[in-house]
């Protein structure tokens, strides 16, 4: 990816409902997950990331959608 781009996607509020990493969980209490940083949360992945780093979620890919 372009550095211009990814410090593009970095400057604003990334949406993990975007990211190919994301993906909803069956557990109740931690419905939403991150399969690349590997963990199950109750607030957006990307909130957490950026509470327990410091820095926003590098690892955000856009989803490639499928043509219809």
């Amino acid at each position: 990816m372009d550095q211009k781009i990814n410090q593009d996607i970095h400057a604003e509020k990334i949406n993990c409902l975007k990211c190919k990493h994301f993906y909803v969980t069956w557990d109740n209490k931690f419905p939403k997950g991150c399969r690349s940083f590997n963990f199950k949360t109750a607030q957006m992945p990307s909130q957490v990331v950026l509470q327990s780093s410091g820095t926003p979620c590098l690892n955000f890919e856009e989803k490639k959608m499928a043509n219809r």
